[in-house]
C-alpha cells in the first residue's frame, strides 16, 4: 500500500458508515449498542469528537490530544466529553458534525509531513496514525451496525486493521503488565475477505497466528472475545499470550 492508498481507504471507511447513517431515521439513533450506556448517536459523536482532536493533534491546533485530555481527571471524561456534546444536538446535526470533522481531518492528514511523528498516544508514525483512525471508525462502526441491526461485509480495508493490530502487541503486553516469552517471536498469517493471504512478521519466526483476518481484527479492536475466533489458531505460547491479550488502541 502506498500513504495515499492509506487515506483513500480511511475515507472510503467513512464513506460506508456515512451512506448508512444518511439512510437512519432520527428515532433510530437511540438504539443502544455493544457499548455500555452508548446508543448510535453516541457513537457518532465520539468519532466527530475523536475526529476534531485529531486534526488539531496533527496540525499543532488548541484542542491537540494532550491538551484536551489535560482538561480531565481520567480518560473516561475526555471520552464522555463528546458524547454529551452529541447528546444535545439532534441526530441529523451530529451526522453533520462528524462528516465535516472527518473531510477536514482527512485534508490535514494529506498535507501533513509523512516523516513526522505524531503526537497520540506514546507517539506514532504518519502510517499508524492514519490506520488508527481508520481503525477506529471500522470498530465504532461494527457497533453503530450492531444496535442498528444492519450488519456490514468485510473489505480489504481490514489489511490495515489487521496490520496495526499485529504491531501493538508489544504495547498490548505492556497494558496488560505480561512479558513476551523470551526467545519467541510473531509471525501473523491471515486471510483477507478476497481470499488473499496477508502475513506481518518474519518468516523464521517461532510462533504463528493463522485464521481470518476478520476475527483476528475484531478481537484486536476487542468486539469479539479471543474463545469466540474459534478459526483463528494460535501456534505457540507467544502467539497464544498474543490472541489472548490483543489491543489495538489506547
Amino acid at each position: 500500500m502506498t500513504e495515499r492508498d492509506i487515506v483513500d481507504d480511511f475515507e472510503d471507511e467513512q464513506r460506508d458508515l456515512y451512506d448508512l447513517l444518511v439512510s437512519v431515521a432520527d428515532d433510530q439513533w437511540s438504539r443502544p449498542t455493544p457499548a455500555a450506556g452508548w446508543d448510535v448517536r453516541d457513537q457518532v459523536a465520539h468519532l466527530a469528537h475523536t475526529e476534531e482532536v485529531a486534526h488539531d493533534t496533527v496540525t499543532g491546533g488548541p484542542r491537540a490530544l494532550s491538551i484536551e485530555a489535560a482538561n480531565y481527571d481520567a480518560p473516561e471524561g475526555f471520552t464522555e466529553a463528546g458524547c454529551d456534546q452529541g447528546r444535545a444536538m439532534v441526530p441529523g446535526a451530529v451526522l453533520e458534525w462528524w462528516w465535516k470533522a472527518a473531510d477536514r481531518n482527512r485534508a490535514a492528514l494529506r498535507a501533513a509531513d509523512r516523516s513526522a511523528r505524531v503526537p497520540w498516544g506514546l507517539g506514532m508514525g504518519w502510517r499508524a496514525f492514519v490506520t488508527a483512525r481508520l481503525m477506529e471508525h471500522w470498530a465504532h462502526g461494527l457497533d453503530i451496525r450492531a444496535g442498528l441491526d444492519r450488519p456490514g461485509t468485510d473489505t480489504d480495508r481490514l489489511r490495515h486493521v489487521a496490520w496495526i493490530g499485529a504491531n501493538a502487541v508489544p504495547y498490548a503486553f505492556s497494558v496488560a503488565g505480561i512479558e513476551a516469552p523470551a526467545g519467541h517471536t510473531l509471525r501473523f498469517d491471515l486471510t483477507g475477505p478476497s481470499g488473499d493471504l496477508w502475513s506481518f512478521g518474519a518468516d523464521d519466526a517461532t510462533d504463528v497466528i493463522t485464521g481470518p483476518a476478520g476475527q483476528w481484527c475484531r478481537v484486536a479492536v476487542q468486539r469479539m472475545p479471543a474463545s469466540a475466533a474459534t478459526d483463528l489458531v494460535a501456534n505457540g505460547p507467544l502467539a497464544e499470550l498474543a490472541l489472548a491479550r490483543a489491543r489495538a488502541f489506547l
